[in-house]
């Protein structure tokens, strides 16, 4: 028997977490957030042309996909974006489209690490969306902001897949232990910590550790930890998994202590996370939680995360170190964060609001018959660069989104806005 036959013949040989797979939106863990009336809603009209399922490994953006093509009964294409060039892509859109202009449904094309497509790769895509020969579902683990072109991402709707929790996790395992072996309590929520909340992870780690113990055998702790004794485990057997340590990392750098910052930093670069997801956390931290009381710390945090990609691991750690404690040590305001928060707010609350037309672009006589930057005054023409204006739309002229803080460098923000408008 060929290998194509058994696995198409005896499952016993797939893999724990492909049989394990989910087939109706009922059986999917986890993902609440998306899995909701209105996204049924969504299906059940059938109107839509494009997903992109972005978020973590092992967190059902594939088996959504495969759901989805039984829900609308399409049939459906998997493609992956590490191997497939413009022809594949193409074949498959021909393929659709024929079937479309002869009035059977258009069918769904998959594309997994979609990120991984070049430009020229992604836009064979956008004629076939245009007219709505194909449907497309992309999953990515990389933001789509970045990754993904602005023509794709516009015809597409993007759904942030999380990090399955533990208890999530736990009943998946518990589903798939009823054919995998008698466990001995507390087995399954150590393998779900284990796994860092991706699924498929963790149906691995189940199916190696039933392969790893003797047919009737029960399976214990003590067999667990024999048998994954690597680095994941190493991670987890020491207090938290990724999420759990990045979170204490970046609450000891908030809350000023460099110690515990160099603690929990040298536990991620121990179980072999990488420098650079480190980085870019410490260039967040930067301006979230220091911001204008020492604007340097995000200079220091940028330079930081260049001179960690330039030098790499090992030496790397010591600049990760040099830039947790300066930022653990430095006075701390969180003001420009909560300043774009409550200004996106009031955006989504009122709207685009008419801006004052002194300070509207005026490039042309057209324009300037309008009234655009009309009266306007240029601050540089007066004593100490500052002039009185109004700068906001009329309805939010009293508005305030910045309130500097006491702390270092944003003490002297405040004499400085109370000459200028007050506070």
């Amino acid at each position: 028997m060929d290998q194509e036959t058994l696995f198409s013949t005896d499952r016993s040989q797939v893999p724990l977490a492909e049989r394990e797979r989910p087939s109706s939106l009922e059986s999917l863990v986890g993902q609440g957030h998306i899995l909701n009336d209105r996204f049924r809603r969504i299906l059940e009209t059938d109107r839509w042309s494009g997903f992109i399922f972005w978020g973590p490994p092992g967190t059902g953006k594939t088996s959504l996909a495969r759901i989805i093509a039984g829900f609308t009964r399409r049939r459906f294409h998997v493609l992956s974006g590490v191997t497939c060039g413009v022809k594949e892509i193409r074949e498959i859109l021909d393929i659709s489209k024929s079937a479309f202009r002869s009035g059977d449904l258009a069918h769904i094309l998959f594309i997994d690490e979609v990120h991984r497509l070049n430009k020229a790769q992604q836009d064979v895509l956008l004629p076939f969306l245009e007219d709505g020969s194909i449907r497309f579902i992309g999953a990515t683990t990389e933001n789509p902001s970045f990754e993904i072109n602005n023509a794709i991402a516009s015809r597409s709707v993007v759904f942030r897949f999380n990090s399955l929790d533990t208890k999530d996790l736990v009943l998946l395992l518990k589903r798939a232990s009823k054919k995998s072996g008698d466990f001995e309590e507390g087995v399954l929520e150590q393998v779900a910590r284990v796994a860092g909340g991706d699924a498929r992870r963790a149906l691995n780690l189940l199916e190696h550790l039933s392969l790893s113990c003797q047919k009737d055998e029960r399976i214990t702790l003590a067999a667990f930890e024999k048998l994954c004794e690597t680095q994941s485990l190493y991670y987890d057997k020491h207090g938290d998994a990724h999420h759990d340590t990045i979170s204490a990392f970046i609450k000891s750098v908030r809350g000023s202590d460099p110690d515990a910052a160099v603690y929990y930093l040298a536990r991620m670069l121990e179980a072999g996370e990488d420098p650079l997801f480190i980085a870019r956390r410490i260039i967040i931290l930067a301006s979230e939680d220091i911001g204008n009381a020492n604007p340097a710390a995000l200079m220091v945090a940028t330079s930081a995360f260049h001179a960690v990609h330039a030098i790499g691991m090992p030496e790397a750690r010591i600049v990760l170190s040099q830039a947790a404690t300066y930022l653990a040590c430095s006075e701390k305001s969180n003001r420009s964060y909560n300043a774009i928060n409550m200004a996106q707010e009031e955006v989504k609350r009122s709207g685009h609001q008419e801006i004052p037309a002194h300070i509207k672009n005026a490039p042309t006589h057209y324009m300037k018959s309008l009234g655009h930057g009309k009266d306007y005054e240029y601050p540089h023409d007066y004593p100490g660069g500052w002039v009185k204006c109004d700068y906001l739309p009329a309805s939010l002229r009293d508005k305030k989104f910045y309130i500097p803080s006491v702390n270092g460098n944003e003490k002297k923000f405040i004499d400085f806005l109370k000459q200028r408008k007050g506070l």
